[in-house]
Parts: C-alpha cells; structure tokens; sequence
C-alpha cells in the first residue's frame, strides 16, 4: 500500500515505515504529524484518486530529526570590475518516519 501526498509544495510517494526528508514542519523529534493532503491511495490494483485531493484520507507520521541540507554556494563575478560576491545557503528540512496510512 502506498500514497501520493502532497507537503511544502512538492509530492512525494511513500508507503509505511518509509523515512523521507521533506521541508520544515513545525515540531520536535519524536512528534506526532498527520499529512491531510492526500492525492492518491493505492492498494493492489486497487486505486483511489482524489480530485485534487482525497475527502477524509491522512498519513501519519512521526518526526525524526531537524536539521539542515547541504550548502548551496552561489557566485556572482562581473568580468572587468572588482565585484565578487559568495553566498551560501543552507535550507531546514524534516526527516520524518511514515508509520501509517488511512483511507
């Protein structure tokens, strides 16, 4: 059994006791969370697609760890003056553990 749901603007396809990095939501390790946006539950051959998203259909899940990605570097350089600029990024991002699905 697997679900397509939707969080932070992106999908992603999990299934249970499945570990995936999302972007930040608001908690500690060890919370409890409960994804609403459902897009789609497959089960078999058996499949339920929502328009967009499924009435009443929740994944639940539980927040393993904050950190943050890697650093993104960015340069800026104009040819023939003295302009150097670098940047770095680091965006947050949440390790969550799916530990069910409901229909």
């Amino acid at each position: 059994m697997f679900a397509v749901i939707k969080t932070g603007g992106k999908q992603y396809r999990v299934a249970g006791d499945q570990e995936i990095v999302v972007g930040k939501i608001v908690g500690e390790a060890g919370d409890k969370v409960e994804l609403g946006e459902v897009l789609m539950i497959a089960d078999g051959d058996k499949m339920n697609i929502g328009a967009p998203m499924i009435s009443g259909a929740k994944v639940m899940a539980e927040i393993v760890e904050q950190r943050r990605a890697p650093k993104v570097i960015t340069i800026k350089k104009k040819p023939r003056n003295t302009y150097r600029r670098k940047i770095g990024h680091r965006q947050h991002e949440t390790v969550i553990k799916i530990t069910g699905i409901v229909a």
